[in-house]
């Protein structure tokens, strides 16, 4: 494990105009707004794991479980998803003159003329990509969907299943991203990229601004309640990251929780890019078992706002989530067994790498009173992947949790 102090954060630096220009709570709320009035929504669970929380020494741990959401097994579908229908509605608004396309409109085919000529498309490591292309499937456009030579068949699988093309790719993740970026400008094609570049942000703005949404049922859930004093997520591109910091930024100021993003060792872009104190691109192998987390290029969105709104930035090795993946499978004196994917579970890794570390635990005040929030962001998203590396399959795990369930 590595931990570095981010000496650019500051506790009781306000949430202001430059944050305001990557992430506001007036596009976050038509995003939640949106999102919540689709028929396919459900609050996902922000479970209390109290065993593991006495296993770690910590006074409260949260997991906010999304691998129900929509179906799709990760919190992806609050993003890609909602930025598909945003460029369907903006395309097809601007083709007829109506400014009030809805999401049902679209769904039930009205407009299916317009949009059935529209291709959005999206590099991904899986789960993004999976997210882009059922929302193309419900708001009627066509999908491509480039992943690189490293990524699962059976996410390929799943991507296909939802009717898009998947074009597989030399290279890495980013590789992945200027190819689909490249066939987008030649054929006309809108792309749906969860990381941001060089002259193309807004998309990416409307994903991070959908995955508020997830932040907004904690804070509903916890509301009354006293609050975390530790957040503790996973970094890949940055979005992520940067949504649930600026969401909980606006929302709590100088009263907000320490903020910790966790990445894996040999993909540490976000970590390197804050000892540098500017935005730094990796070169050489970022493989990593936390395949949705082995990106090498920052996001511009999310390091200007994680650069100066993330107090820690640090790294796990894949053994700490492949452990976690399993910890959680078994369940830990008490908790209900829970399955988690091997890039979902890289927030929690870190707090449980931290606290074995007596240094660590002092820099970052995790002791017996500290209550530590997580984002549980994928289930087995890899069916097959996940049996190898926990030792069980998903269902034997599910299984075991409903039984002890009381009733």
């Amino acid at each position: 494990m590595n931990l570095f102090r981010n000496p650019r954060a500051h506790a009781d630096r306000r949430y202001g105009d430059k944050q305001h220009g990557v992430l506001n709570p007036q596009s976050a709320e038509a995003a939640r707004h949106e999102i919540q009035s689709w028929p396919q929504y459900r609050e996902t669970p922000l479970l209390s794991l109290p065993g593991l929380a006495a296993r770690m020494g910590v006074a409260e741990l949260h997991y906010k479980d999304e691998s129900g959401r929509f179906g799709l097994g990760s919190f992806k579908g609050l993003g890609g998803a909602y930025a598909v229908y945003r460029c369907i509605a903006e395309a097809v608004a601007a083709r007829t003159g109506n400014t009030e396309i809805t999401a049902a409109d679209l769904a039930d085919g009205k407009y299916r003329d317009l949009t059935s000529n529209i291709t959005v498309c999206c590099a991904t490591d899986g789960n993004h990509g999976r997210s882009v292309a059922w929302g193309a499937q419900i708001f009627g456009c066509a999908c491509v969907i480039y992943i690189h030579e490293k990524v699962s068949r059976g996410r390929e699988a799943v991507i296909s299943r939802y009717g898009a093309e998947v074009v597989r790719t030399r290279g890495n993740y980013d590789d992945s991203v200027r190819r689909a970026a490249t066939d987008a400008a030649a054929k006309g094609w809108i792309v749906v990229s969860d990381t941001s570049y060089k002259d193309y942000t807004a998309i990416t703005r409307d994903i991070m601004h959908g995955y508020t949404v997830m932040v907004d049922e904690v804070i509903g859930t916890l509301a009354g309640k006293v609050l975390p004093t530790h957040v503790f997520v996973q970094g890949g591109v940055g979005g992520l990251a940067a949504a649930v910091c600026a969401r909980l930024w606006w929302e709590y100021e100088e009263r907000r929780p320490l903020f910790v993003v966790v990445e894996p060792e040999r993909a540490d872009a976000l970590f390197k890019s804050a000892r540098a104190s500017k935005r730094v691109e990796l070169t050489g192998d970022t493989d990593t078992v936390m395949a949705c987390l082995s990106c090498a290029e920052p996001s511009l969105l999310a390091w200007e706002m994680l650069a100066d709104g993330a107090d820690f930035f640090m790294t796990i090795p894949d053994t700490a989530a492949v452990e976690m993946m399993r910890r959680l499978a078994a369940g830990t004196a008490g908790d209900s067994p829970i399955v988690a994917g091997e890039s979902g579970v890289a927030g929690l890794a870190g707090v449980f790498a931290a606290v074995a570390d007596a240094s660590a635990a002092r820099s970052l005040g995790l002791d017996a009173g500290a209550r530590v929030l997580v984002f549980g962001t994928e289930g087995d998203t890899d069916p097959e992947l996940y049996q190898k590396l926990v030792g069980r399959s998903a269902e034997d795990v599910r299984a075991v949790s409903a039984a002890s369930v009381p009733r």
